[in-house]
């Protein structure tokens, strides 16, 4: 069985004919159509998911898998949770953005895998689940006595996936950090800003979101596999591994002809055409090439037809040095009308563009809004509020967006009792401090 989730329908691995078809399904209840039943699920609804995870890269892993409808359980230390739960808006707004932003839609369990009593509750949950999610110190799962040998014997389906920051094995491995030492030791830093500048980070936590995805994406090969073998498998992914396997073309230029290819001086080093950012009368505008055929009416929204029968330009790529000319002459031109008139004028051309937006402007977005990247969900307190939404459309399966992260071990006691705990079971563990 996929997993002794408390929902209704559960999947696992073996066929059932349903309606005359046939669905790689466990148990299914079909009520109606195979569609209008897919309608009301989630891709992983039956599938049941312990999120041990701190932050962001395990946490968003398990935020994803909710919002496919897997039930994921927040799995934290009593009385500590998270440390996201710790990194507030403010002194004054102590709502927490990295918390309430990778666990909406989750269900939490305190529970001190530390303890004895602790260790024995957890290995419990542990055989009626389908994925395990963590990003600890290498090591540190094994020490307390969770490590993935320990973890199969109990439940050999398991899906065992481990985040760290540099990989399992090497001199380093045992190193602490975040995601900026990830944008550091993965070379992405030494790829922002200009020559000349001082190194920049990028302004999210995009390693970390890197490696979450790579984690994700484990995880459900895993589970494909486990579908043909019956087994589960331990995953591991890293901030560094990721980081490299983001920039898999910029490091393939390194390895063809071992030249470091530079910082990214408002554009990208490998692109030598068009392409790059440019200074408006009150902002900036990104441009991502202009392909021959496009180039006439670039360059008449412009107001620089004569460019267009220009031989430097006549190509789609050219060599640093005429990129560096051509950006010259449309740093001239730019700055002479606003980003809005610019956006206007290029949309009636055709051009490959898009404004330099803040986060303000992005939310507002008419596109944004259009396809469900930011989103009203639904708050049992706040009522109706705007959230990220997925950026993945699933047409059968769609994605749940919740608006609420839980409070601290707020669901421990509803999760015991679907172990079968007694009330007399709970308080004993919770004079023990184990939950």
């Amino acid at each position: 069985m996929l997993g002794a989730s408390s929902q209704s329908t559960r999947f696992a691995v073996r066929r059932v004919d349903v309606d005359e078809r046939t669905y790689a399904g466990d148990t299914f209840f079909a009520s109606g159509g195979i569609a209008d039943t897919l309608a009301s699920m989630g891709a992983l609804t039956g599938i049941r998911v312990l999120d041990l995870g701190l932050l962001v890269q395990a946490p968003q892993a398990g935020l994803m898998f909710a919002e496919m409808g897997a039930d994921v359980l927040k799995v934290e230390l009593p009385h500590v949770g998270d440390q996201a739960r710790w990194i507030a808006l403010s002194e004054e707004d102590r709502r927490a953005p990295y918390f309430v932003g990778c666990n909406r839609g989750k269900r939490s369990i305190t529970i001190d895998l530390r303890k004895p009593d602790g260790r024995d509750v957890f290995l419990k949950l542990v055989e009626t689940a389908d994925v395990m999610l963590s990003n600890f110190k290498p090591g540190t799962l094994d020490g307390w006595g969770l490590g993935y040998d320990v973890i199969a014997a109990r439940n050999p389906r398991v899906i065992y996936a481990c985040g760290s920051l540099l990989g399992p094995d090497g001199p380093s491995a045992q190193r602490e950090g975040a995601d900026l030492v990830g944008q550091a030791a993965g070379g992405l830093i030494s790829t922002t800003g200009v020559d000349g500048g001082p190194p920049t980070p990028v302004g999210a936590t995009i390693a970390d979101h890197i490696a979450s995805s790579h984690m994700s994406i484990g995880v459900l090969g895993a589970l494909l596999a486990r579908a043909q073998t019956g087994r589960g498998q331990r995953i591991d992914v890293s901030l560094l591994g990721s980081q490299i396997y983001a920039q898999a073309s910029e490091y393939t230029a390194f390895l063809l002809n071992g030249k470091v290819p530079g910082r990214a001086n408002y554009g990208h080093p490998l692109l030598n055409a068009a392409y790059g950012i440019l200074p408006t009368a009150d902002g900036h505008i990104a441009i991502a090439g202009v392909p021959p055929a496009a180039r006439v009416a670039f360059y008449n929204a412009v107001g620089r037809p004569e460019l267009a029968e220009d031989q430097r330009f006549a190509s789609l790529f050219y060599t640093p040095a005429v990129k560096m000319q051509l950006f010259e002459i449309l740093k001239e031109e730019f700055p002479k009308q606003t980003t809005a008139e610019w956006s206007a004028r290029l949309t009636r051309a055709g051009a490959r563009f898009a404004p330099v937006q803040d986060y303000a402007e992005a939310v507002i977005d008419p596109m944004v809004l259009a396809n469900g990247y930011i989103q009203k969900a639904t708050h049992p307190d706040l009522g109706d509020i705007d959230v990220v939404g997925s950026p993945i459309r699933l047409s059968d399966t769609p994605m749940t967006i919740s608006a609420r992260a839980p409070e601290l071990g707020e669901h421990t006691e509803e999760i015991l009792l679907e172990l079968g705990y007694t009330w007399e079971d709970i308080a004993s563990l919770r004079e023990s401090d184990s939950i």
